[in-house]
């Protein structure tokens, strides 16, 4: 089977399409549409056809595999020969990182990668408790809609929250603001929380993806909770099921967002060669 590096991932609609479908859970928004466009797309042919893909980032870690069902029984084949760098991949895979609601992608991380650990938790609504948020908490953080105006703005914020590089959250959120996906609380003329309340209309439909970032200042007050809780009400509302995540380590986030009334449903796995 051939592999051959895409100028594009648009050709692979179908085949992500497929993938998706395989999914037994909805798969975590930054990752489906932040990393994942941004990585390196390998088209898998056999003969003329592209029968399946892989995306690897520029650490050389797979984020996604998938070939259709016609050649799912060549998968480990193939796999080894990603891992190994061969038939036209442009270097050696050293690790990768797979979700649990992934589960043929995830069997072949766990038959060939040597270790793996938790990165990150997958979030659900616990539709027992649905918390709503207060009527101080609205009172005291507004949240409002934001624009293009404002994107030099929520950049800064966002890069001073989480270490990202600015380019890369330029692009990110130029997406958002076009799609009217992120709202933001002021504290006089000062920005300190943002919420991002991220859709797609051609994957998982049925879902929105919630992330929160809040300024080093405001933390510890519950604004993270406020945040969360206001966009999964507007969610509910709408009829769509709230999602989120958070990585492994950060603990404030993660009691955040079980005040939200989210639960852990699924994980992240960071899987490595190397033992």
């Amino acid at each position: 089977m051939r592999i051959e590096k895409l100028e594009s991932s648009e050709s692979l609609g179908p085949l992500k399409q497929l993938y998706m479908g395989d999914t037994t859970a909805p798969l975590d928004g930054m990752w489906l549409f932040g990393f994942v466009p941004q990585a390196d797309h390998y088209g898998l042919y056999e003969g003329e056809s592209c029968v399946g893909f892989a995306c690897v980032n520029e650490e050389a870690h797979l984020l996604q595999f998938f070939l259709d069902r016609e050649h799912q029984g060549r998968s480990a084949a193939v796999f080894k020969s990603l891992l190994r760098g061969d038939e036209g991949s442009r270097l050696p895979v050293v690790g990768a990182f797979v979700s649990t609601a992934e589960p043929h992608y995830l069997s072949l991380c766990l038959d060939h990668f040597a270790t793996f650990e938790v990165n990150a938790l997958m979030y659900q609504r616990d539709l027992s408790s649905a918390a709503q948020p207060t009527s101080e908490a609205r009172e005291r953080w507004p949240l409002v809609a934001m624009g293009a105006a404002d994107k030099l703005e929520l950049v800064a914020l966002a890069a001073e929250s989480t270490g990202a590089p600015e380019g890369w959250l330029s692009w990110y959120y130029s997406g958002l603001l076009a799609r009217g996906e992120v709202f933001g609380v002021r504290e006089g003329e000062r920005l300190i929380a943002l919420g991002e309340n991220r859709r797609d209309d051609a994957v998982q439909v049925e879902c929105a993806d919630l992330g929160v970032i809040v300024a080093p200042s405001a933390r510890g007050e519950g604004l993270a909770t406020h945040v969360l809780r206001w966009m999964a009400a507007v969610n509910d509302d709408r009829g769509l099921r709230s999602i989120c995540s958070t990585e492994r380590d950060n603990i404030a986030a993660q009691k955040a967002i079980a005040r939200a009334g989210f639960f852990a449903y699924h994980r992240i796995l960071r899987f490595s060669r190397e033992g």
